[in-house]
């Protein structure tokens, strides 16, 4: 969904961008499912990794951002172009905070692994809610990729399905810290895992919307899937 334009350098330049947010999606993407797999195994090595990859993602939103700036400052695109350039660089933000909650869970699931065996199987409440979320981040990223507006409403449901899975948690956990008060260091890291997973929903979510506006003009921020869906149809 690009156009042409009479410099050529123009265009050179929106695709740099583009193609520099792919590549940080796909990083980030990879960091989140490996955060998830630490969940699982607590793989020191796995952990390590997780935290390098955060350098790479930081010069990503670095070199996004100086793109989107020249393009601004040097040639002044207007709306369509712009539009898509302001967009670039509000998805950035989100992906580069969906590395840090990234980064914040093979944290946790290291103070986790280190603890006493026995909590570890609580781990397992996380897993679908951290599945939906990892599904909704890859939607969102072909999404950007595609410059594609209609995964936007399903994105909003799925947000407030994680939103859901996240309250189901905490009540799971407040249980067990109430049954063996042994287990409330754990199931605290446990909840902060939880609320990471809430986050990167959020982004995803916003992620979405981010692309409505590039492709259709349309601030569609705080608005239901319903009207999301009403406006594509329009």
């Amino acid at each position: 969904m690009t156009t042409d334009h009479t410099s050529k350098d123009f265009d050179l330049a929106i695709g740099r961008a583009r193609e520099l947010a792919g590549r940080m999606a796909a990083r980030v993407e990879r960091q989140l499912a490996d955060a998830i797999d630490c969940l699982q195994t607590g793989s020191p090595a796995l952990i390590a990794q997780i935290l390098r990859h955060e350098t790479e993602v930081n010069a990503l939103e670095r070199a996004i951002d100086e793109v989107g700036g020249q393009i601004i400052a040097r040639r002044h695109p207007a709306a369509r172009d712009l539009r898509l350039v302001m967009s670039l660089l509000g998805a950035t933000t989100d992906l580069e905070r969906v590395g840090d909650e990234a980064k914040k869970i093979a944290l946790y699931a290291r103070s986790i692994f280190s603890g006493a065996r026995p909590i570890l199987p609580r781990v397992v409440e996380l897993k679908p809610m951290a599945d939906l979320v990892l599904v909704m981040l890859r939607q969102a990223t072909r999404a950007m990729e595609d410059l594609d507006p209609r995964a936007a409403a399903e994105l909003v449901r799925r947000d407030l399905e994680v939103n859901q899975r996240f309250r189901a948690v905490l009540a799971r956990l407040a249980g067990f810290m109430v049954e063996d008060p042994r287990s409330i260091s754990a199931c605290l890291d446990i909840l902060f895992v939880a609320k990471s997973l809430e986050r990167i929903g959020d982004h995803a979510k916003n992620l979405g919307e981010h692309v409505v506006y590039a492709a259709m003009g349309k601030d569609v921020r705080h608005a239901s899937a319903e009207e999301i869906e009403e406006l594509l149809r329009a």
